[in-house]
């Protein structure tokens, strides 16, 4: 099974990860870009209005590189971010206008993120609830910026329930849900997304 856990940040997407990780032992990990190129590797990443499309190309293809690395739905693998990440992400910066990030360059990385769908099993968002609140963590990674995270938690929304760019491919996509409240009753939304997603591949 091949999920990837999408959305916003600081909304729990990390911390659900572990604890499904916990639980699942036979699961692999798969660290989110920015951390495994920018934290940990050798690449300078900047948010907000500073992305530029080399930032944020990057981290887009070495995602899809990680998802075609595994083959089938035999594997265990949970991703911490998605392709489609990167769509929302460069939307916030084209919609701001100061960097190279513009339109256009956000609907060429479309085609690839589409591409790239059918090769996971379960897409889970989470999105920024007002039930659910999740505090900002300032760990001096993430940006403590409640706007930048409200406005692309937005998009996000466009993306998922409004079908904006399209992204889901028409063959083969992955089951798509939205995971809701504490990290415990995430975790069991998720569990139950995984028993429908067998259920429907081995039918």
């Amino acid at each position: 099974m091949r999920i990837a856990i999408s959305g916003s940040h600081s909304l729990g997407k990390s911390t659900l990860v572990d604890a499904w990780l916990r639980a699942h032992g036979e699961y692999q990990r798969e660290e989110e870009p920015y951390r495994a190129l920018g934290l940990h590797g050798p690449y300078e990443i900047r948010f907000r209005e500073a992305s530029t499309r080399l930032q944020n190309g990057i981290q887009l293809y070495y995602c899809i590189s990680r998802v075609h690395r595994y083959g089938g739905p035999g594997e265990a693998v949970i991703f911490d971010r998605s392709p489609v990440d990167y769509i929302a992400y460069s939307q916030y910066t084209a919609n701001q206008g100061q960097s190279d990030i513009d339109q256009d360059f956000v609907e060429t990385m479309v085609p690839a993120v589409r591409e790239s769908l059918d090769h996971l099993d379960i897409l889970a968002f989470v999105p920024k609830s007002e039930r659910w609140p999740v505090d900002m963590e300032d760990d001096g990674i993430r940006p403590v910026d409640h706007g930048y995270r409200d406005e692309v938690d937005a998009i996000f929304k466009q993306i998922y329930r409004q079908g904006r760019h399209a992204v889901l491919p028409s063959h083969r996509p992955p089951l798509l849900l939205e995971l809701w409240g504490p990290t415990e009753q995430r975790l069991e939304q998720l569990q139950q997304a995984v028993i429908q997603r067998q259920a429907s591949v081995g039918g």
